[in-house]
């Protein structure tokens, strides 16, 4: 099973960019089953209810990977995660959990 080229294809969270084994496990936490369940989601209210639930403050390249994958699910290309980088910064600045 290898990763998907249109969100049409993915089937698992795995198949999805970006996402590997743990960041399935943290969309799962997240009550986020298949990759359909990232449709219309906030990646910013994600990243701030993983910290919450976890207790911990993560990097923000996960955001940055929740970003990428929301995108990609609604439809758009396939993106490395730290391209949202930058767009993370001026989107949301500092970010705090």
């Amino acid at each position: 099973m290898g990763k998907a080229k249109h969100c049409g294809d993915c089937q698992t969270l795995e198949q999805i960019p970006n996402i590997g084994p743990a960041a399935a496990e943290d969309l799962r936490l997240l009550g986020i089953a298949k990759p359909q369940d990232l449709q219309d989601r906030d990646p910013l209210e994600m990243y701030q209810q993983l910290c919450m639930l976890t207790d911990t403050r993560h990097d923000p390249c996960v955001l940055d990977t929740f970003m990428a994958a929301v995108d990609f699910m609604a439809g758009a290309p396939a993106t490395p995660w730290w391209h949202y980088t930058a767009e993370r910064k001026v989107q949301f600045g500092q970010i705090s959990a």
